[in-house]
Order: C-alpha cells, then sequence, then structure tokens
C-alpha cells in the first residue's frame, strides 16, 4: 500500500481531511480556554465559579460519550458527528455572547455534549475506512492535530485575550465548525443497514444519571464541599445506585446502550483500564505541575506552560510513530515499551524539588509524552480491531469514556492529597513541594499498574495485524 492512497491527496483524502478538521475542534478547544480565564473574570465576574467552566465540559462530555457510541452503530457515523458539530457550533456561539459566568457554565455543557459526539466518531471513522496496518500510517495525521493544537491552542487563547475579545476564542469556532461539516456532508457516504433499531431510553438515562453523578461526585469533592459532608455522600452514592440499577435493565435489553459483553473480553478489559491510567496520569501531571514550576521554582507563566508542552508535543510525536512499532512488535509489544517509558518519566518525577530545574521538569514531561503516544493510541487501535463494524462505535466510544472517567478521577484524588499535604495553611513552597512529591509517588504506583496490565493483553491481538 503505497503513501498515495493513504494520504491527503488520495481517494479517502478528503474524508480524512474532514476528520482531522473535527479533531481540531474538541484538541483546540482544550487548550485555548485556560490562557483566557483572567480576560473572562475581569469581564463577567466568577473568579470562585470558573473551575465549572472545565468540569461542566468534561462531565458532559464524559457522560454522553457513551450513548454516542452505540448512535452510531445504530444509524451511521455521519449523522451522530453532524450532530455533535451542530451542538458545539450552538453552544460556541452562546459561549460567545455570555453575559455572566453561569451562562458560559451552562452553554459549555452544550459545547462538552458536542465534543462527546465528535471525539469518538472521528476515531471510529478512521477505524472504518482504513486497514490496521493502514492506520499505522493515518495515526501520524491525526496526532499532528494535537500536536499542532498543544502550540496553536494556548497562543490563540492570549492573542484573543490580550489584544481582541476573549469571546474570539469562541467565535472562531464558528468558520472551522461550518467546513467541518459541510465537509462531512459533502464527502463522507456511508452505507449503513438500519432495519429497525431499537433504542433502550431507558438504560440512557440510567447510564447518563449515574455516570454524572459519579463524575460530578469526583471532579468536585473536596473542592466545592468535603468528601465526608451530606452532598458528597448523596451524589456519589445516587450515582452508584443508578448504575448499579442501570447493570440490572441492561441485561435485559434487546439493543443495551452500553452491552456489558464489553466488560468481559480481556482485550477490551485490559485496554479500557489502561485508558483510566493514562486519563489519571494526564490530569496529575496538567493539574499540579504547571502550579509547582511557578510557585516552587519561581518560573512565569510563559516558561511553566513549556513544562507541559513537552508532554503535549511527545504525545503526538510518538502516536504518529507507534505504527511502525506495533506492525514490528505487536500491539502489545509497543503497549509495553510505551507503558515502560511512562513508568520511567514518573520515576524521574520523584527526583525533583526545590532547587531543580524547569529543563528537568520539561524533559520529563517529554519521557511521559513519548509513552503516552506509544500506549494510548495503539491500544484502542488493537480494542477497534477485535471487532466488526456494527461494535466498533460502542468499543471506541467506552475506551474514551474510562479515559475520561480515569482523568476525572485523578483530579479528585490527587487533589486530596495535595489537600491533605497543604493543610489549611498557607501554600509555601515548602509545603507544596511535600504535596507535589507525593502526588509524583501516586503517578508512580499508577504507572507500575499500566506496565502490569500491558503485560496481560492477550497475544490474540496481534491476528488483525495478520490481515
Amino acid at each position: 500500500m503505497s503513501d498515495n492512497s493513504i494520504g491527503l491527496r488520495s481517494e479517502r483524502g478528503q474524508v480524512l481531511a474532514a476528520v482531522m478538521l473535527c479533531t481540531a475542534l474538541v484538541a483546540i478547544e482544550a487548550t485555548i480556554l485556560a490562557t483566557a480565564v483572567p480576560s473572562i473574570v475581569r469581564d463577567i465576574g466568577g473568579f470562585t465559579e470558573f473551575p465549572w467552566l472545565f468540569s461542566t465540559y468534561l462531565l458532559a462530555q464524559a457522560v454522553s460519550v457513551p450513548i454516542y457510541g452505540k448512535l452510531m452503530d445504530l444509524f451511521g457515523r455521519k449523522p451522530v458527528i453532524l450532530w455533535g458539530v451542530g451542538l458545539f457550533l450552538l453552544g460556541s456561539i452562546l459561549c460567545g455572547v455570555a453575559w455572566s459566568i453561569w451562562p458560559l457554565i451552562a452553554f459549555r455543557v452544550l459545547q462538552g455534549l458536542g465534543a462527546g459526539a465528535i471525539m469518538p466518531t472521528t476515531i471510529t471513522i478512521v477505524g472504518d475506512l482504513y486497514s490496521v496496518r493502514e492506520r499505522a500510517k493515518v495515526q501520524g495525521y491525526v496526532a499532528s492535530v494535537w500536536g499542532i493544537a498543544s502550540v496553536v491552542g494556548p497562543t490563540l487563547g492570549g492573542v484573543f485575550s490580550e489584544y481582541v475579545s476573549w469571546r474570539w476564542i469562541f467565535f472562531v469556532n464558528i468558520p472551522l465548525c461550518l467546513l467541518a461539516a459541510a465537509m462531512i456532508v459533502r464527502r463522507f457516504h456511508e452505507r449503513v443497514e438500519r432495519g429497525h433499531p431499537v433504542i433502550d431510553y431507558r438504560g440512557a438515562a440510567l447510564l447518563s444519571a449515574g455516570l454524572a453523578l459519579v463524575v460530578l461526585g469526583a471532579l468536585e469533592g473536596g473542592q466545592s464541599w468535603a468528601w465526608d459532608s451530606p452532598v458528597s455522600i448523596a451524589i456519589l452514592a445516587g450515582g452508584v445506585t443508578a448504575l448499579t440499577v442501570f447493570v440490572l435493565v441492561e441485561r435485559k435489553a434487546p439493543e443495551p446502550v452500553l452491552p456489558l459483553w464489553i466488560f468481559q473480553r480481556r482485550l477490551l478489559v485490559t485496554s479500557g483500564l489502561i485508558s483510566v491510567g493514562v486519563g489519571g496520569i494526564l490530569y496529575g501531571l496538567t493539574s499540579y505541575v504547571p502550579t509547582y514550576a511557578q510557585e516552587v521554582l519561581g518560573a512565569g507563566p510563559l516558561v511553566a506552560g513549556f513544562t507541559l508542552a513537552t508532554l503535549t508535543l511527545g504525545w503526538p510525536i510518538a502516536a504518529s510513530q507507534s505504527g511502525k512499532v506495533y506492525i514490528r512488535l505487536g500491539f502489545r509489544g509497543c503497549a509495553l515499551v510505551g507503558t515502560a517509558l511512562i513508568l520511567a518519566g514518573c520515576a524521574l518525577l520523584l527526583r525533583l524539588g526545590q532547587d531543580s530545574t524547569v529543563w528537568e521538569v520539561g524533559a520529563y514531561g517529554l519521557v511521559i509524552g513519548l509513552g503516552m503516544g506509544l500506549t494510548a493510541s495503539p491500544t484502542l487501535i488493537a480494542a477497534q480491531s477485535s471487532v466488526g463494524w456494527a461494535e466498533r462505535g460502542v468499543v471506541t466510544a467506552n475506551n474514551i469514556f474510562l479515559r475520561s472517567l480515569g482523568s476525572a478521577v485523578g483530579v479528585a484524588v490527587f487533589g486530596a492529597i495535595a489537600n491533605a499535604a497543604i493543610g489549611g495553611g498557607p501554600v509555601d513552597p515548602a509545603r507544596l513541594t511535600v504535596a507535589v512529591q507525593r502526588i509524583f509517588v501516586g503517578l508512580a504506583l499508577v504507572a507500575v499498574v499500566l506496565v502490569v496490565l500491558a503485560s496481560l493483553m492477550p497475544k490474540s491481538a496481534d491476528r488483525a495485524l495478520l490481515s
């Protein structure tokens, strides 16, 4: 298979370009808003409420992903991704005209629901269009979007906030969404045998409610309310109850929104748990490394951002080359190399203290990022390749959801560790160093679990490489 039959100039190239543009919407959104928070707060207020701008978006995205995965398998990829782009467009317009912090938070939910449809659908479309060996090369195109977004997002956020208006952070999505939708409508064609699909409304409602409560409890526990407060207990208990009833309902549903067989296949379980760990490590780093760089090492905001830039750049660089690795070593071998790099990077973080340099932090972040690129994408491709078209949407969405769940749990757990170390006193460099070092220990332990999970991936995962 030549590069000419796979690249952007090939017969499938225009669909790939549309997928890359849709991916860019979510990728840029993941980084563009953080640099604009001070400008937003100065304009419409809400300093104490601004963390909800991120948690509500993450919550809406995480909760909706499994449902969109099932809808993809029932109705096809095209209507789901167009719905997602439409919701993202509507949410962006409303965010841009928000008059106070709470409407802005509410409109971020719409954006999150749109992103929840876009993320799994783009990955599933790539899985439909290209064979496993072809995806080894296509992965480089998709990974490049995240690499570019990691640089473009913060830059655009800073430029719009300083020289134009923070509202353009959202308005810039309008032409991008319209172009992406037009390309999907004109260039992406699929043949779907719809028949008479049965929609599992009860399962969808229970899953949405249960996941929303559990993820909300994990995100805001120890932040908006104490872990042992009546509010926290009620939210988490309600979420667990809803999910328990959901499992009972799904056993009898003719077309379950989240089939329980996903949690009975070894490859899907190990790849899913790896996604949980990847999400936990990612948010553990992004939540505390920049703060450590500024408050302990004395770096400015721009230099502190460099410590994360190495992580977000290392990830797509390695992901773009991961195809060559898993074709040579297999999915399990590639995941073992990736998780070993993650473990090495997390172990190096244990060397950091008050006398470390920003360059050291950036170098260790780069190692972890390279490991992430050799772990996250190949394990997801292995899971996708183990099922057919009618199951691929659910499997992809479940993997992405588990990464979001890991992120939410990681924020909660590492936040609790930090708060226990800092206590109620002032956040001085010494206490913050202790807190961050304990978080690094936690990250290293998660990395050890990732290596174990990679070793447990079945060798049967490599059968798809033979086709």
